[in-house]
């Protein structure tokens, strides 16, 4: 960094009034290094369990449309069972054809995630985007 001296006769020096942004920098690479080693550690895996829920209860349309999944893989539209390759064509009739209709998913607890995406998986080909997953309400416990 230059310094720009005034030229004087007096043994004065004048003042520098530039700033000295090297502190500055410093700490910025400090924070950039600390930053760079704390995100990988906030994305850890963790054990948790998805079918329970803390929010509150959302209002149910005049007529839901559920598709259950059940621990032996057998799929239900409302109380009708069929196959995941009927699907489609069944959603389709109940909805007539509207693709923004809400389609209420409820899984077995102990259903493998591959058979959950692959229903989800089918169901987005069909063009149904708005679907909610459907867990147990937790009841918070009083200390």
């Amino acid at each position: 960094m230059a310094v720009q001296l005034q030229d004087s006769d007096d043994d004065e020096m004048g003042l520098n009034h530039d700033i000295n942004v090297t502190p500055f920098i410093d700490v910025i690479l400090v924070l950039l290094i600390i930053f760079m080693v704390a995100a990988p550690l906030a994305t850890s895996d963790i054990p948790i369990q998805l079918p329970s829920s803390q929010t509150p209860a959302q209002p149910r349309p005049d007529k839901p449309i559920y598709i259950t999944l059940q621990k032996d893989h057998s799929l239900y539209v409302n109380d009708q069972q069929m196959s995941l390759d009927q699907l489609p064509e069944t959603i389709h009739q109940l909805t007539n054809g509207d693709f923004d209709t809400k389609i209420f998913i409820r899984a077995d607890k102990d259903v493998d995630y591959g058979a959950v995406t692959e229903l989800l998986t089918t169901l987005r080909k069909a063009q149904y985007l708005k679907l909610g997953l459907v867990g147990l309400e937790a009841v918070p416990q009083s200390k």
